[in-house]
């Protein structure tokens, strides 16, 4: 362990992390309306007003998480609160049983309604991390219901928007791995928050890595599938039965780390560490550096065509996963690949001159044109959180050396 490089990079986190901060303060907040935007261009020029409802909850969590890991800042605090309310006075669908929307306009104004619930999951976490700081009462009510309602949903609670599932049910339907993965993430923010409810918090989180490895981690295949059927068959016949998701394995092998340190579960660290192997060996790629976006568990075409583009945020978790194995098994390999990606960040994603970091490079590591800082998919959520996660784990590591 070079003690010196290890400091050298916690500082390189720590200026990425408050340019990325200072960047969504600056040019995200919607002073007039409340909330974020964050369909930005390299500058941080809006190039559209219309508001994520994911955006809105992964703005309001990031910003609490800074004030608990770093102490509050009122900024912090007022970016986190006016994501919370805009979320509260414009993006409940109260005629579909508080399901929330995927899109509205700048002033609120809903726009599209998803069948997925992950808007709800991370107006759970934004609402339960602000409550962790400021013990308002009130948000751990709205953590607490949207929790509740992603869970029931998750396990085939009847939707109230009426959508129905994506695929004709008589024909075909499955699980996603996204499910208890995020589900898992969710919890753990709610199990840290919300101590009233521990015990229905650690049933939970227990029955989603069950999950995961029960149907969805295969290892005479050497992945982790993102579709399987309801009994976690591989379905090889056609493409999504093929998906792999590096980025969102390496995602939910941190997630699998933290529950493994919860519980004392050492098995599960070696379970999630043969994961990470799988992830990287599938996904990393050799000719330009990164890590593809989609790839195929038989190598065959990927059916998305952003599929060999490198995308910011499976290297954020790159980053985390990599530190955190390195720190619970003492591998010199992951300290490996989190300097290797590292490098490759600062080359390729980082942005010194205008802050925060480009969403989408080519194959060959050269940013989409025009280039962007945010999206609709794009928000201060990955990337700070890394940020945050890294500097934390490197003071726990370099105060062993």
């Amino acid at each position: 362990m070079d003690r010196k490089r290890l400091l050298e990079t916690q500082a390189w986190v720590r200026g990425e992390l408050d340019r990325s901060a200072n960047f969504w303060l600056e040019h995200g907040m919607d002073k007039e309306h409340g909330g974020v935007y964050t369909c930005l261009d390299r500058k941080g020029e809006i190039y559209s007003t219309d508001k994520s409802v994911w955006m809105q909850g992964r703005c309001g969590w990031i910003f609490a998480f800074l004030c608990h890991h770093y102490g509050v800042k009122q900024e912090w605090l007022d970016a986190s609160r006016s994501c919370l309310d805009f979320m509260e006075a414009h993006c409940f669908n109260h005629e579909a049983g508080d399901r929330m929307y995927f899109t509205v306009t700048a002033e609120g104004q809903p726009l599209r309604q998803r069948r997925y619930y992950f808007s709800e999951a991370f107006c759970a976490i934004a609402n339960a991390e602000y409550y962790g700081i400021t013990g308002e009462r009130s948000r751990l009510e709205r953590a607490r219901q949207c929790y509740d309602l992603y869970w029931d949903l998750s396990r085939g609670m009847p939707d109230p928007v009426g959508m129905g599932p994506k695929t004709i049910p008589e024909t075909r339907t499955g699980r996603a791995f996204g499910t208890p993965m995020i589900i898992l993430n969710v919890t753990g923010v709610l199990l840290r928050t919300d101590p009233e409810r521990k015990a229905l918090y650690e049933e939970r989180a227990q029955q989603c890595v069950d999950d995961i490895f029960k149907y969805h981690v295969k290892p005479e295949l050497k992945c982790t599938l993102e579709n399987v059927d309801t009994d976690g068959t591989p379905r090889l016949y056609y493409t999504e039965g093929r998906t792999v998701n590096p980025g969102h394995d390496i995602e939910g092998v941190w997630f699998l780390l933290e529950h493994a340190r919860r519980t004392g579960d050492k098995e599960l660290v070696k379970k999630a560490a043969e994961m990470f192997d799988w992830a990287i060996a599938a996904g990393w790629d050799e000719e330009y550096g990164g890590l593809l976006y989609f790839t195929d568990c038989l190598g065959k075409p990927p059916e998305a065509y952003e599929h060999d583009m490198k995308l910011w945020w499976p290297h954020n978790e790159i980053l985390i996963a990599s530190m955190m194995l390195y720190r619970d098994t003492g591998e010199e390999k992951y300290l490996d690949w989190f300097y290797k990606t590292v490098d490759y960040c600062k080359e390729h994603f980082a942005d010194p001159e205008y802050g925060e970091w480009y969403g989408y490079l080519r194959r060959d590591g050269l940013p989409t044109e025009p280039s962007t800082k945010g999206s609709t998919f794009k928000g201060p959520f990955h990337m700070p959180r890394s940020m945050v996660l890294v500097d934390k784990m490197i003071e726990e590591i370099s105060a062993r050396l």
